[in-house]
Parts: structure tokens; sequence; C-alpha cells
């Protein structure tokens, strides 16, 4: 019984890894789009709308330890115990998505002058190339690097800031200077002062609140002008810069600075926004959402308001790099009500909207995932349909 048991677990692992379109235990909603919206025509609304809606790779390439000693490579299966597999893209093409973000994190794999390991940025490129040869618009970036030994952004902390985010840039927009615009590069991940008492939140009455701020904006300049000095494509790829902790409210107040540019509108603004905060991310919050509850849904309205009316109004590029909601005691059908109406409003404002998916579907930690890394099917296929139903559905 032994042996067979273990044959049959053997077989089931062998199994192929496509999208699995399960037995529907929610139903998604019919909505119907918001506008018409004015949408500028230029390239960068043209990408957006190319761009629909996203996944990311998280709690992978990103994961770290600190301090750390072991086999670097052992890290991309830290936290969610699997290795990437190319199959994970197929099942995301063939349920429809069209952009995925790979979380990078790189100080666990450079040396003392942040010369990036060879072995990890070659398996970097591999899952790169897993999403880019199927079409995927792919986002790669800086993820858990900010910290007082890599970039931290303060003054006292500007030269090993500078010479970090240079170091790094300079060598990834080397490695992928003959990729398309299908490849966006994105400066940083919720850059912030980490361990503090502002960590999360911008107060433009606290001194190291508007430093931070000055130097995430210096820091993004130093991005965009290491990478168009870099050659090939770089010189006119699309690049994604966000504001303090990737905040919506941060970037949209007068402290955060597009950098300036060689290239025309080629600058995306990077944003993260699990709204409403208590259904989407609080630890023991609300576990409804309801599309009866108007103060719920205006929240995700007046969200999308703000960075249409800041950003996509003026022709501006801006990508939800970040959105999703923790499974809370089984709330599918919240879940994927809230995929939904999300979806329908950023993207009847032409707002690409990229789900966190890191790969957690029990324990005490984020319940965001909805791909499993091992069988590389749809745990939750309804939420995935439901992003993808309304990608395209702006008013045109």
């Amino acid at each position: 019984m032994k042996t067979q048991a273990l044959l049959i677990a053997l077989m089931v692992l062998m199994l192929p890894c496509v999208a699995s379109i399960a037995d529907a235990t929610a139903t998604i909603p019919s909505l119907s789009p918001f506008g018409p919206f004015e949408i500028p025509d230029n390239a960068a609304m043209e990408l957006l709308d190319k761009m629909g809606v996203g996944w990311n790779l998280g709690n992978t390439m990103d994961a770290f330890s600190d301090p750390y000693h072991g086999n670097e490579m052992d890290i991309e299966k830290s936290w969610t115990g699997q290795m990437t597999k190319e199959a994970l893209f197929i099942a995301l093409s063939k349920i429809g998505y069209r952009t995925v973000r790979i979380p990078v994190s790189w100080h666990n794999h450079v040396d003392d002058s942040f010369r990036i390991s060879e072995r990890w940025l070659n398996r970097v490129q591999t899952i790169v190339d897993y999403a880019y040869s199927r079409g995927f618009y792919v986002i790669l970036n800086t993820h858990h690097d900010v910290g007082k030994s890599y970039y931290y952004p303060l003054n006292e902390y500007k030269d090993l800031s500078d010479n970090y985010i240079r170091s790094v840039w300079s060598q990834l927009a080397e490695r992928f200077a003959d990729y398309d615009e299908h490849l966006i590069f994105e400066s940083m991940n919720e850059p912030r002062m980490k361990d503090t008492n502002y960590e999360w939140t911008f107060n433009k009455n606290i001194p190291d609140c508007l430093e931070a701020m000055e130097n995430i904006n210096r820091l993004n300049q130093l991005f965009v002008d290491t990478v168009r000095a870099s050659g090939g494509n770089n010189a006119n790829r699309y690049l994604m810069v966000p504001g303090y902790a990737a905040s919506p409210d941060s970037a949209i107040g007068p402290y955060f600075r597009i950098p300036e540019d060689s290239a025309e509108n080629k600058i995306i603004v990077s944003v993260h926004a699990y709204t409403p905060y208590e259904f989407a991310l609080q630890n023991g919050g609300v576990s409804v959402f309801s599309l009866d509850n108007m103060k719920q849904k205006a929240s995700i309205t007046y969200l999308m308001n703000d960075l249409y009316n800041s950003f996509i109004k003026k022709g501006i590029p801006v990508v939800i790099g970040e959105f999703g909601a923790r499974d809370k005691a089984g709330n599918l059908q919240s879940r994927v009500d809230y995929a939904a109406f999300y979806t329908v409003a950023a993207r009847s404002r032409n707002i690409p909207c990229v789900w966190w998916d890191n790969g957690a579907f029990f324990g005490n930690g984020e319940l965001f995932g909805i791909l499993s890394r091992s069988q590389c099917t749809f745990t939750y296929p309804q939420i995935a349909q439901a992003m993808i139903k309304y990608q395209d559905c702006r008013i045109k």
C-alpha cells in the first residue's frame, strides 16, 4: 500500500501544469464599466491598454534572509517551498493574463562592491524569459533591498544608496539591454524609512519624511539616468518609479517628482493600493466585501479617480503594481466580487492592476495565493477570471 501510494503521489506531481478551471464555488458578478473617461492619445496610454491586468510572482525571487550564509540559490524556494516552473507562465497565459511582475531582492546576492552573483542573475534572466518569451509585459524590480547596508532614503546613507542603486541597475540594464518594451524596469519597491514609526505613513510635518521623499526622488532620477546611459533598448525603455512606500497619496502629493528623462513620456508612476484596507490587507479585519456596500466601493472609486485625474488624464502612465485581498476564513465570493469591482474601476480608467500572489494558501500569514506553485493550476481560478473578464472593459 505504501508503494502504491507513493506511485500515485508521483503521478500527481508529474501531471501537466496548466491552467485549471475548477468547479465554481463563487460566481463572477456582472458589472458595467465606468465612464467613458477621456484617455489621451499617446504611446504610453496604448501601452497601458495592452498591459491589461497582471500577476505577481511574490515571495520567490524577492525572498531574503539577513544575515544569510547558505547556498544563495536556495533562497528562491525558502518562502514558498517551490522553485519557479515555466509551466506557471503557461497557466497565466492560458487563463488570459497579459502582465507579470517579477519582484527580486538582490542584496543577498551581491559582493562588497555590489556586484551581482552571476548564478543569481542567470536564474533571474531564465524566469524573465519564461514570461517574456510568451509575450507578457514583464516588470522587473529591486524589492526587499531597502536597508541601511544597501539603500536607505535618508541623507546619512546618500553615498551608500547611490552606489547600490547605480551598481545594481547598471548591471541589470546591461544584461537586458536587447529586450524590447515588453520588459519594464521598476526602480524600487516601497522605498521608505524601514523600522521607524513612519515606515508606512508619509507625514509632511515630519522633517525625516520630507528628507526621505527627497532622497527617493533623487534615487529615482539616478535610476533613470543609469538605465538611459547603458545603451541598447534601454535608451527608450519604459521605467517605473514609486513615491514614498509606493503609496498613492505620496505619489499624488506635491513632494513626489517624476524624474527628468531623455525619452518622451516613458516614466510610469508605480503605486500599490490594498483598498479598502480593512478588507484587503488588515489582519483580522473585515472579511466581507459587498457590491451593495457603497462605502467599500467608494474607497476604490476615489482611489481610481485620484490616479486618473493626477496622471492618466494628463497623459502620464500609472500602474498599480500590487493589489489583492487576503483569504479570510474562505471568503472566496467576497474576494471575487472585490477583484471584479477593483478591475472594472481601474481598467475603465486605463490603469493596469497586478494581483499580489505570495504563494500562501494556509497558515497564519498573508494568504494572497491564487495560483499553486507546485501544481501550476489556479487554486482560485474565479479570482483570476474576474480580473480577466474586465481587463478590456474600458468604453472607447
